[in-house]
């Protein structure tokens, strides 16, 4: 069995060695928790056994542990400044630090891929991986961009992009950018060029989602609609794209409940 309880007052002990004070930390510390709450709902949702649930809510309280000290060190969330999950991977399984989380080593190959996978852009990118892993990896995939509404509809927009909102609001959509909604993909970070893209991009992580279960979370809690009105959007253009923006997601949405 897997001990949750010593496991979330290990990670608190872990978080004391970041400020607290800092409103990224903070971010990131709430964001684990509840990316543990949205991995509970799927497993519910979707009927894995009780196993898989604690497997996949351990999982969730470890996936981000690498970002603190990204967060540390460069006061960002760029991962191309630092890959915060190969850290996470590095620090829990070179340094020996999952053992303060989980006495039994049975589970290590399970978590270390779902870690490690849990940001990359497609799981293509994974190569081979055995069918409990993959089953891992799409659960904490799915909890950690669950989580993400949330936190486009409470944050600051000036602590999730270091500008002033206005600046944000003005800005327009690229071509590339909303051409991949209308194909309904996922949004390479290579591919944005304003933070309206990156805005967008968010929006987007629907089309990588894996389980009945996550489309009904957003659904349930409008997050599509409360996230694109969180901005007042002062381009025209923009506005109109997110309108169309909306159609589409909300329409995808409703397909895949």
């Amino acid at each position: 069995m897997i001990d949750l309880n010593n496991a979330r007052k290990q990670f608190e002990e872990y978080l004391k060695g970041y400020d607290g004070s800092d409103s990224k930390i903070h971010l990131k510390a709430v964001h684990t928790f509840c990316v543990m709450e949205a991995a509970d709902a799927i497993c519910q949702g979707e009927g894995f056994s009780q196993e898989d649930r604690q497997l996949a809510l351990l999982i969730a309280l470890l996936h981000d542990i690498g970002r603190f000290e990204q967060l540390k060190a460069f006061s960002s969330f760029d991962d191309k400044l630092f890959d915060h999950a190969s850290f996470g991977v590095k620090v829990l399984f070179e340094e020996g630090l999952i053992r303060r989380f989980i006495a039994d080593p049975q589970y290590d190959g399970i978590i270390q891929a779902a870690i490690r996978w849990h940001s990359v852009y497609s799981l293509d990118q994974a190569g081979e991986l055995t069918p409990r892993q993959l089953l891992h990896c799409r659960i904490i995939r799915d909890a950690d961009k669950l989580d993400n509404f949330r936190v486009k509809d409470t944050e600051r927009l000036e602590t999730l992009f270091d500008v002033p909102e206005k600046v944000v609001a003005n800005e327009s959509i690229t071509p590339a950018i909303l051409e991949a909604v209308r194909s309904h993909r996922c949004i390479l970070s290579s591919d944005r060029v304003t933070h309206m893209d990156c805005w967008v991009s968010y929006l987007a992580f629907i089309f990588d989602l894996n389980f009945a279960a996550s489309f009904r979370w957003i659904k349930e809690r409008d997050y599509m609609n409360r996230n694109i009105n969180r901005i007042a959007y002062e381009n025209p253009q923009t506005k109109r794209d997110m309108e169309e923006i909306r159609r589409i997601c909300c329409a995808y949405i409703d397909q895949h409940i």
